[in-house]
């Protein structure tokens, strides 16, 4: 939660405020911010985190959660784009890993959970039913 000391409103659109933070961390965040309950400023609507360490965060907040659709990229150049609830891939997306191998499919909890596709760095397709790092009777696309 940010404190009312540092927040900057820069102007109000409905219940929203638009603002501009630095965290004594040295986090950055953009976007529209709104009142919690007890009165605190909390990051909703849509925003952009940006972390001292280097991960970004674009999208939709919710009582300062990412919380809907955003895109979440990692230093490493992995990529996350798609559903979240309560900051953690939750819904649909797709992840991009490292190595350009990508994910799309369902997500749960962080975890790849559901029907999915699998591409591997060499292009090799692969789907069928993931269950976090396990994934049994997945089938290989073969490209004719």
């Amino acid at each position: 939660m940010m404190s009312d000391d540092e927040e900057q409103p820069l102007n109000v659109d409905g219940d929203l405020l638009k603002v501009s933070i630095i965290f004594p961390n040295g986090d950055k965040y953009e976007g529209e911010s709104s009142r919690s309950s007890s009165g605190a400023l909390v990051r909703s609507g849509t925003g952009k985190h940006t972390s001292s360490n280097g991960l970004v965060y674009i999208g939709e907040w919710c009582e300062d959660k990412m919380q809907g659709r955003g895109t979440l990229r990692h230093p490493s150049g992995a990529r996350y784009e798609g559903e979240f609830r309560d900051n953690m891939f939750h819904g649909s997306g797709t992840y991009v890993f490292p190595d350009t191998s990508v994910y799309r499919g369902q997500f749960h909890k962080n975890r790849l959970e559901g029907d999915g596709t699998f591409t591997d760095a060499q292009g090799l397709v692969w789907t069928g039913e993931f269950h976090d790092t396990e994934a049994l009777g997945l089938k290989l696309q073969h490209s004719v």
